[in-house]
């Protein structure tokens, strides 16, 4: 379009917008939004709604992780449907007698403790799990065996509230649970995966016991650095026995450490 004749009063900020998905520097015309603006918010705002509401395909996953050599288990919340989901997340953070009849039957049948059991669980977007559960169980399962840690079949969990894990952690007893769950979604976000980390699960546990990486999707958090992270927060549960407020998120420690000696790596001097 003709600047000359646009109706559309650009923002000087508006260069930023290669920079980031957030809504920074839209124009204006007249006192309002540009209206390609406008039905792009529009657009936003559904795709999030249907991240929220999407059911998660657990028949689907199951398939994907069977295909590569991974046994899977089904759980469900004390949560009936979506709508009691958003609704009451607190039957969302225990299982229902079905589950944990289903957990205490394996567990019956298996010996030692696991030392990881990962939860795979739609929490407020399916969208995301659908999307990135299957390369982050893969690359769970590459670390537990680089570090020779025993892996638990891989529980996939609908209607799940974060806690939800510590529960069937702690029904498998395992030593760490690691629970992928979809995050609430942003106007520009509808597929991003949260990584909460527990050592030592067990029903009652708060916030405090977690540790979590935030924003993993194809726009955010990359999947090796993902990884990364959490195979530092792993290793060292290992040695310190302690997950949460009391572990902190170090694994740029050594790469800080180098800078010191190395002034022409660090960009603060």
């Amino acid at each position: 379009m003709n600047p000359l004749t646009s109706t559309i009063t650009p923002n000087p900020w508006q260069a930023l917008r290669q920079l980031t998905a957030a809504r920074i520097a839209l124009g204006r015309a007249g006192g309002s939004l540009p209206t390609n603006v406008h039905l792009q918010f529009q657009l936003a705002h559904a795709q999030a709604r249907d991240a929220v509401h999407l059911a998660l395909d657990r028949e689907a996953l199951a398939f994907a992780l069977t295909q590569q050599g991974l046994a899977t288990l089904a759980v469900q919340s004390q949560v009936l449907d979506r709508d009691e989901y958003l609704q009451r997340p607190d039957r969302g953070r225990r299982l229902s007698t079905e589950s944990l009849e289903v957990l205490q039957a394996h567990r019956a049948q298996t010996t030692p403790a696991f030392d990881v059991v990962v939860v795979v669980g739609d929490g407020l977007s399916a969208l995301a799990i659908e999307r990135h559960a299957v390369p982050m169980v893969l690359g769970i399962q590459a670390l537990c065996s680089q570090e020779r840690w025993s892996l638990a079949p891989i529980v996939l969990a609908q209607y799940t509230r974060v806690a939800l894990g510590d529960e069937i952690g702690q029904m498998l007893q395992a030593r760490m649970v690691v629970m992928l769950i979809g995050e609430r979604p942003g106007l520009s976000s509808p597929d991003s995966l949260g990584i909460y980390f527990t050592w030592q699960p067990q029903v009652g546990l708060t916030d405090a016991a977690r540790n979590c990486i935030s924003n993993v999707r194809l726009e955010g958090l990359s999947y090796p650095t993902a990884l990364y992270r959490l195979g530092y927060l792993m290793r060292e549960a290992m040695k310190r026995q302690l997950s949460g407020v009391h572990l902190k998120d170090e694994a740029d420690t050594p790469l800080l450490n180098t800078s010191v000696h190395d002034k022409t790596t660090n960009l603060l001097i």
